[in-house]
């Protein structure tokens, strides 16, 4: 099994951690995580892919192990963490890759494909939303009233409820028919990442900001019907917050994505590790040839 390196590069004056694996001339498959966890959602993943893929998976400003500058001082958007993104990128070399995007890490992502469309090679998308379709309302709801009246201590503290080790539980747990198959260990590593002093400002600002990224979607879609990316959507049919309507979307716009509702939730990959390595071994096979 590939060795997992765990390294740090330096952005924009900003320490960023990520995990780095297999054959520097390989093709690259870059992974990017969701709220509230880091690359730490991808650390069985990694090795799985490794022989064949040279995978990166960075940890977001504000997650993981990369510095988290508090909210006062570095202005938390997507637009600022895509650029932190690209610039890791262009720091190890990287000019081409495939990506694998999850839950925050989607709209990262389609603002990497849409800056630099040559850049990518194929997407895989798990429960990563490209489409008002997939926003299940019970839990959008909240983060629809908190950007309306962002300034609402009603409003506020419906959302820091998200920011809970129970709501974090929820989110692993969720759409999960058998629940032992999930490392609790996952939700309090994340629980107490997301619990560093300051940490639940940089959450909200967030919150906040991902009024931009529904504004994106019609850019998205014209970026996938223009270039005919290929596409794998992978997803956990149980998810209560982006739904499988979010992966039957992409097809609207890329008829030939390969689309798979698998049982599990948000964090499929606790859950159906070896199911979703396989059809991401079979996709990047038929996709990358050549790259």
């Amino acid at each position: 099994m590939a060795a997992v390196h765990h390294r740090y590069a330096t952005v924009d004056g900003h320490r960023l951690f990520y995990r780095e694996a297999g054959p520097a001339d390989a093709p690259v498959l870059l992974l990017l995580h969701g709220f509230p966890t880091s690359s730490h959602m991808f650390r069985h993943l990694i090795p799985l892919l490794a022989d064949e893929y040279h995978v990166i998976a960075p940890d977001h400003l504000g997650f993981g192990l990369s510095d988290a500058p508090s909210a006062d001082t570095f202005d938390y958007t997507f637009d600022a963490l895509t650029a932190l993104t690209a610039g890791l990128l262009e720091s190890v070399g990287v000019e081409r890759y495939a990506m694998y995007v999850q839950d925050y890490g989607a709209p990262i992502g389609w603002r990497l494909a849409l800056n630099t469309p040559t850049a990518i090679t194929a997407i895989i998308t798990q429960n990563g939303n490209g489409y008002d379709a997939g926003f299940v309302e019970s839990f959008w709801k909240t983060v629809w009233a908190y950007q309306s009246a962002p300034t609402a201590p009603e409003t506020e503290n419906a959302v820091r409820q998200f920011f809970t080790l129970e709501a974090t539980r929820w989110q692993y747990l969720t759409g999960v028919a058998d629940q032992t198959l999930v490392d609790p260990e996952a939700w309090y590593h994340d629980y107490s990442l997301l619990s560093r002093p300051g940490n639940d400002d940089i959450q909200l600002a967030l919150f906040r900001d991902y009024a931009t990224n529904s504004p994106l979607y019609p850019r998205l879609h014209e970026y996938f019907r223009a270039g005919g990316v290929p596409l794998l959507a992978v997803w956990g049919r149980g998810d209560e917050i982006f739904g499988p309507a979010g992966a039957e979307a992409f097809a609207a716009d890329l008829p030939s994505a390969d689309i798979h509702l698998l049982d599990g939730g948000h964090f499929l990959l606790e859950s159906a590790l070896h199911e979703v390595t396989m059809l991401i071994r079979q996709f990047l096979a038929r996709c990358l040839q050549g790259v």
